[in-house]
């Protein structure tokens, strides 16, 4: 099948601090688990650990959406610049779920969980999508209806796991090919002007396998690109009504259609 990177977004709208953001730590597929790339422990060993998740310099947030580092949150030696590959990806079936835990997310940190998946062209452990319009979202959690926020009140709930689900219409690809994932979490306590709201991208390289034959031929976007400062759900005060709803950014959920 081809290795499908997997790229999950959470999003937290949230004021603008240095200190108590998160990351994926580790990632739950069926029985497996992967332990996620840790920033202040992986890059100090002699011989690096190899990973399923792209490398991140930290746990801080991304608050410039014009920049390359709001795809993965990624560095390459000499700086953050995007997304260096990760030297592993896991198998995943369509329709599956997989199970993201965080670390203790702030509960000052308000705002939507997002994920996008991409279709990589080439194999996943060397693929970069640059500027390419590739990104689709597969699922998303902003606030209910009686007011509790996806990447707080949800997360706190579900003891820092967040769960989604691969479509189970989505097409399996041949051993060549790869797919990519974005995890995004977006901070939005600062949110009330820009650049304020913290985007918390994280990437995920899984191979997708399957029966279908749905691939999104709408609803295409690029990171950088996808979110601007006039994005619904950038520009958002969470204080001045708490009871108006929350537009989450980004284009339709693709549930497996074309």
């Amino acid at each position: 099948m081809f290795p499908l990177i997997f790229a999950l977004s959470v999003a937290a709208l949230t004021a603008t601090r240095v200190n108590a953001h998160g990351y994926v730590q580790e990632v739950v597929i069926g029985d497996t688990h992967y332990t996620g790339y840790l920033p202040y422990q992986d890059p100090y060993y002699p011989v690096p650990p190899e990973r399923i998740i792209r490398p991140i310099p930290g746990n801080g947030p991304v608050t410039d959406l014009s920049l390359i580092d709001v795809q993965c949150n990624g560095y390459t030696d000499g700086g953050v610049i995007g997304s260096k590959p990760a030297p592993l990806f896991a198998p995943v079936a369509a329709g599956q779920e997989i199970k993201l835990n965080w670390t203790t997310w702030p509960d000052s940190h308000v705002g939507p969980m997002i994920t996008y998946l991409a279709r990589a062209p080439t194999d996943i452990t060397q693929w970069m999508p640059g500027n390419a319009a590739v990104w689709f979202k597969v699922a998303e959690s902003g606030k209910t209806a009686d007011g509790k926020w996806a990447a707080t009140d949800l997360l706190s709930a579900a003891d820092s796991i967040y769960t989604f689900t691969i479509p189970p219409e989505a097409q399996g690809w041949t051993i060549h090919h790869s797919a990519r994932d974005l995890l995004r979490s977006i901070a939005l306590h600062g949110a009330f002007e820009y650049p304020g709201a913290q985007d918390y991208p994280s990437c995920i390289q899984i191979e997708v396998s399957g029966s279908g034959n749905a691939l999104p031929t709408d609803g295409l976007v690029s990171f950088p690109g996808a979110y601007t400062e006039d994005t619904p759900g950038i520009v958002f005060d969470v204080y001045d009504d708490p009871s108006l709803p929350y537009p989450i950014p980004g284009p339709a959920v693709w549930t497996g259609g074309n």
